[in-house]
């Protein structure tokens, strides 16, 4: 490869590293003022919040959805707490109003060695951003007012009572349990003399919401099954982008599900709070969902956190019930338990064998590609971290066990490939005689090629089947880093979190983060990528190109976890070391005992 090519690639990823900070340099977002702040607060606010296209089945007419904030009430709330939670309901909905999880901190700060925080950090919260209430009941305007919920406290739960104008009165009652669950009974009572008819109900879930100022929402999402099946759907399905990239037509209401729904679930990178219905009257719903602009961030916020997502989105998702009639004197009952809390495997796992759903799936690991195959990876390596965690190491020192564990596993099946590939190497020239000689005749060419390999026991695909093999190992491995509950605030070496990028500091200026790890992870690649034999037959200038494709991977992965750029440093490391190994040992063998001359490719003619 030439200077002027060397120095074309250079400045292509120098520009799509620092394409994001010269973006906000040229085109600076619009200053935000406390009057527009107000006035988008006040915009998204639950008082005057609208849910429209609500269907109880989906080629049903569109009906309208209100929930209106009591206007003249003030707002009352109630807390229930113990070791792991503490939940706060509001007169406002008769609903939970928030979730706070006491063992999990708001958010991870490095803290420099030797600095105490005398400021106890905030616990994480759920619904704090939300604009309705979870466990809110929605319906038809002509049932449906402004009026606040009675609420009293109970030995160990909270109820809510309100009487709607079509004379039902709605009951719900939340009891705390343990483990992060809350049980909800929701009731509608007909306490009159005659049928009466409900039209079309939807309970609000609750809202995905991002985690942070910083967090873009591409982690942010819900769930809902049906028997076996899972759904997930993110950001991605709102932007409706073509091929992930290519604007399309943005979409707003999300509505699927016929009349078969068993569980939902909001959720961002760490957290989530899941609804299941525990009797049949809960079950078959339809889910929906819409995406709303959140209350963006203050200008002090702004003033401080520049990064900060302007136009924060969350996902309001309920369950939609089909209209009843409920008898003289009786009531609609429905039960569910919730669950509000960390994403964590084995939590999770219990309580989808408790309910005989795949809860678990919240955790996302069958999410990624390869789908359920690179899911049973991920399982088995955050497993075995956890396991290793159990004996003592860190969380880092267990990526790099588990990197050694896995390099070891395949040390043969590499150590082989690398091998037959220097063998093809060594075969090309009579390779190359095969090719010109039956290069007009492509059917028996193919046939002499399959005998010179098995001649010769090389193979064309030695060299890709060692990675075939490996890449579902990685894509578990990235998809358990980027959600383990267990690596959130998790240190090693000068990263404080491995779930986050290694930044130590911003370049002044440019606001750009400087991330050791990926440049680590870099080097080792191009390093690695030197030491390979070159694929045999491949052209020259793309076998140079390949050797540069290392930058493309630290440009992909220079924001991505600290955890993820542990593991792939790691295993180069452990790959050139391998390479260097087994370099030594065949130069040794050689050394002891010279290989003869390889044979020449039989060319069909006999000798004169």
């Amino acid at each position: 490869m030439d200077r002027k090519a060397i120095i074309v690639i250079s400045l292509s990823v120098l520009l799509l590293f620092t394409w994001p900070t010269l973006f906000k340099k040229l085109y600076p977002p619009a200053a935000v003022s406390e009057a527009a702040v107000a006035s988008e607060t006040a915009a998204n606010a639950p008082a005057t919040l609208a849910a429209s296209n609500v269907v109880s089945n989906l080629s049903a007419p569109a009906n309208t959805a209100i929930f209106a904030a009591p206007k003249n009430s003030p707002e009352q709330t109630f807390t229930l707490s113990n070791s792991v939670a503490r939940y706060v309901f509001t007169s406002h909905g008769g609903g939970i109003k928030s979730v706070e999880l006491l063992q999990y901190p708001e958010s991870v700060a490095c803290i420099k060695k030797g600095v105490t925080n005398a400021v106890a950090p905030r616990p994480a919260s759920l619904g704090v951003s939300a604009l309705v209430p979870a466990m809110s009941l929605l319906g038809d305007a002509s049932w449906m007012d402004d009026a606040a919920f009675t609420m009293r406290l109970t030995a160990s739960g909270v109820i809510a009572e309100k009487p709607l104008p079509n004379e039902l009165v709605l009951v719900k009652e939340f009891q705390l349990g343990s483990n992060y669950l809350l049980s909800c009974s929701l009731r509608l009572e007909n306490r009159t003399g005659k049928p009466v008819a409900v039209p079309q109900q939807e309970l609000v879930v609750g809202t995905a919401a991002p985690m942070s100022l910083t967090d873009d929402g591409t982690k942010v999402g819900f769930y809902w099954g049906r028997d076996k099946s899972v759904e997930h759907v993110t950001l991605s399905w709102f932007q409706n982008a073509y091929l992930g990239c290519i604007p399309g037509t943005p979409r707003s209401l999300y509505q699927e599900g016929n009349s078969n729904v068993t569980w939902t679930a909001v959720h961002n990178q760490f957290f989530a709070m899941a609804v299941i219905p525990t009797n049949a009257a809960g079950i078959g719903a339809h889910v929906v969902s819409r995406e709303l602009t959140l209350p963006g961030p203050t200008p002090a916020q702004l003033a401080e956190v520049p990064n900060a997502v302007l136009s924060p989105k969350g996902y309001q998702t309920s369950m939609l019930y089909p209209a009843v009639t409920i008898p003289a004197g009786q009531a609609l009952e429905r039960n569910y338990a919730i669950y509000s809390g960390p994403k964590e495997y084995n939590s999770l796992s219990r309580l989808g064998t408790q309910f005989k759903f795949d809860l678990d799936q919240i955790m996302g690991f069958d999410q990624v590609l390869f789908g359920s195959f690179s899911g049973v990876f991920a399982k088995v390596l955050l497993l075995a971290m956890n396991g290793l965690h159990a004996l003592g190491l860190s969380y880092g020192l267990t990526i790099v066990a588990i990197t050694v564990i896995i390099k070891l596993l395949f040390w043969p099946l590499t150590r082989a490939s690398t091998r037959s590939m220097k063998r093809m190497q060594l075969l090309q020239p009579q390779m190359k005689a095969l090719q010109d000689k039956f290069k007009d005749d492509p059917a028996k060419l193919n046939k002499k090629m399959m005998e010179f390999w098995k001649e010769h026991k090389v193979s064309p695909f030695g060299g890709c089947l060692p990675i075939l093999l490996q890449m579902p190992v990685f894509i578990g491995f990235f998809a358990m880093i980027q959600t383990a509950i267990e690596l959130r605030g998790a240190s090693f070496l000068w990263a404080c979190d491995l779930t986050q990028p290694d930044t130590l500091f911003y370049i002044p200026g440019l606001n750009f983060p400087f991330n050791p790890m990926p440049l680590l992870m870099g080097v080792t690649m191009l390093w690695q990528a030197r030491l390979q034999p070159m694929t045999p037959g491949m052209d020259p200038m793309q076998a140079k190109m390949m050797k540069y494709m290392p930058l493309m991977f630290l440009v992909m992965l220079y924001n991505f976890s600290s955890g993820l750029t542990l593991y792939w440093t790691v295993q180069n490391l452990l790959g050139i070391l391998q390479t260097k190994l087994t370099k030594a040992q065949d130069e040794k063998v050689a050394v002891v005992a010279p290989a003869g001359p390889v044979r020449p490719a039989a060319t069909g003619k006999k000798k004169p």
